[in-house]
């Protein structure tokens, strides 16, 4: 059997599911083992690398192509 066809059965079984807390538990399963996917995929930043963030930040402020805190604060606002 496929993952496509896996997929189609799981769904299924997760249709005929009536019991609440089973499928709060499924969704908690599901947040942890997309989060310990996401964590297994970070990789620590080089001290190299990170010289040349600062490097670049330091470049951004002195060309001007940075905002201020309260300009940002009213850009998020409009996110929502």
């Amino acid at each position: 059997m496929n993952i496509q066809a896996r997929k189609l059965v799981l769904i299924e079984e997760f249709i005929r599911i009536s019991d609440e807390s089973l499928i709060t538990k499924l969704e908690s399963l599901i947040r942890q083992e997309k989060k310990a996917i996401h964590e297994r995929k970070l990789t620590p930043m080089s001290m190299n690398e990170l010289h040349q963030m600062i490097d670049q930040a330091k470049q951004d402020s002195v060309e001007g192509h940075v905002i201020s805190h309260q300009e940002m604060k009213k850009k998020v606002k409009t996110w929502q």
